[in-house]
């Protein structure tokens, strides 16, 4: 291993630390206070809007025109040289996040509303495509699996982060864990964009609120799916 990835996976070391850390004070408060609020919705609304979540997040994984092909060119590709290529994928849905949410945002309460699965397809979108940079097939269903739990990993809170960390840091190509609870991974989801992401709905200040919320969400994202495959590629050698 070279030492570009010692260093890549020293800072993944560094990442995965940084998760296994006892959560803060703060964000255990804001987590009772999210479990609260949600133990005022009712079940039958708790089951629609998991399975509208699930339908979402489905459609988008089994969308074969977001399926990112491996090129020849890029097998043989050293992996600094991907990582310079996931880099920027990451910068450029960064900008289509912050366009997308600015417009959005500066469209009141409807528009706003209609940024929810709009992020979500830029979001998995870009999780294809980190995917095939590093060598892996996402038509396949253990890249697809392994691609929603980097993604539940990413909008988590501290607790179940750790459980999720756990899971991607045994995982098993041959005999992939099954698919994340769905309830779990949406109100997870919710819950951890949900204060940020309710400003963006303010008339006067929503564009700029949905342009940087959009820009911090999709790094997160993009630093947690980084971290995930250089955990699992160089980890091994």
């Amino acid at each position: 291993m070279g030492s570009y990835e010692n260093k890549a996976l020293e800072e993944a070391d560094a990442w995965r630390n940084k998760i296994i850390r006892k959560t803060g004070m703060m964000n255990r408060m804001s987590k009772q206070a999210q479990i609260k609020l949600n133990g005022f919705i009712p079940e039958k609304a708790h089951g629609a809007i998991t399975e509208t979540f699930k339908n979402l997040i489905e459609g988008v994984l089994k969308g074969t025109h977001y399926l990112a092909k491996n090129k020849k060119e890029e097998a043989e590709m050293a992996f600094s040289e991907r990582e310079e290529k996931v880099k920027k994928a990451i910068q450029l849905a960064q900008k289509t996040g912050m366009l997308e949410g600015a417009g959005t945002g500066a469209g009141g309460i409807f528009l706003g509303l209609a940024d929810f699965p709009l992020l979500i397809v830029i979001k998995m979108k870009l999780l294809f495509e980190i995917a095939a940079l590093y060598g892996f097939n996402a038509n396949r269903y253990e890249e697809r699996a392994f691609i929603l739990y980097v993604f539940h990993l990413a909008f988590s809170s501290g607790e179940v982060k750790k459980e999720i960390l756990d899971i991607i840091l045994d995982w098993k190509e041959k005999n992939p864990p099954k698919e994340p609870d769905w309830r779990v991974l949406q109100q997870e989801y919710r819950d951890y964009i949900d204060i940020i992401k309710t400003f963006q709905l303010v008339p006067g200040i929503g564009a700029a609120v949905g342009a940087y919320a959009n820009r911090v969400l999709i790094a997160e994202l993009g630093e947690t799916a980084m971290n995930c495959f250089r955990l699992r590629m160089l980890s091994k050698e």
